[in-house]
């Protein structure tokens, strides 16, 4: 029999007992599958390189084997949980198994499509595994909300990742890779077996790694501009951009002029596109509008 290790972190079995303690399965629903590996927690708070000076946010902490980590390694951590009987449980967690760190632990009760403030300073860091079927609104919502957010890792479902990192021109670039974009330098962070979750998920997941832009998109039209383009761009991805983009402009003609003053050919199609090139479209409307 091994000897209990002093670990603060949940194994396997912890994590089952809190589940079976709490009287909770894990739903479908909600996308939920909790980590069970404390290598795998370790090594998400080391590729976020959260540090000492970090305030981190966590959204999604399930029964808290990440957050026990982040705490580990972070100034302090707030996380963010909408289930009811998981938000209760979760500070009895942090103060039973790491009770020095619990005055630097905050709970959120709440939906994160919700939260336009977090208690204590502003975060610095996003790290968490997002449940993959609200992971994208999520994730833009936080980054929206919260300028102070530098550095994000979150653990998704492999395709979100791929879609996420993808740049113009791959067959999985979409709204969500440009959106991202719109905030930071995105890029693939690694990959995460079926195996370290409870239970075992039927897809793979992936780390995708978010480092805010040190200044800004530069461009006269504001995100909602920029973003209504991005969305009618991909509304018909298959179609041209003239074509695609005529409801937007007004006509496909229209859509032309704002196309070809933006520097961008009319029978490009949205895939081909940077998000400095839909700010450039959005822009040149502006200006038709002002003229």
């Amino acid at each position: 029999m091994s000897s209990p290790t002093p670990d603060a972190l949940l194994g396997p079995a912890d994590v089952r007992e809190l589940a079976a303690a709490l009287g909770v399965r894990p739903t479908k629903q909600r996308g939920q599958n909790f980590v069970i590996d404390a290598n795998t927690v370790r090594r998400i708070v080391r590729t976020a390189e959260v540090s000492p000076d970090d305030v981190v946010v966590e959204v999604g902490p399930g029964l808290g084997s990440l957050t026990l980590a982040l705490l580990e390694a972070a100034d302090r951590v707030t996380a963010v949980e909408i289930d009811d009987v998981l938000a209760a449980a979760l500070p009895t967690t942090v103060a039973a198994r790491m009770p020095e760190r619990a005055d630097r632990f905050a709970l959120v009760h709440s939906d994160a499509m919700h939260v336009t403030e977090l208690p204590g300073p502003a975060p610095t860091a996003l790290v968490a595994n997002l449940p993959y079927n609200v992971a994208v609104p999520v994730l833009l919502h936080m980054l929206d909300t919260f300028p102070s957010i530098e550095r994000t890792l979150v653990m998704v479902q492999a395709e979100v990742a791929d879609r996420l990192a993808a740049g113009p021109g791959n067959k999985v670039y979409g709204v969500p890779s440009v959106k991202a974009n719109w905030y930071a330098e995105v890029k693939r962070a690694g990959s995460i077996g079926r195996n370290v979750f409870w239970p075992a998920p039927n897809v793979d997941s992936g780390l995708v790694s978010l480092v805010r832009r040190s200044e800004p998109l530069k461009t006269t039209a504001s995100k909602a501009e920029v973003f209504a383009v991005v969305d009618a761009a991909f509304a018909q991805r298959r179609k041209t951009l003239r074509a695609a983009l005529a409801g937007w402009a007004g006509s496909a003609a229209a859509a032309e002029a704002a196309l070809v003053a933006a520097g961008v050919s009319p029978q490009a199609r949205g895939e081909a596109l940077t998000v400095e090139e839909f700010a450039r479209i959005a822009e040149r409307r502006n200006a038709e509008h002002e003229e």
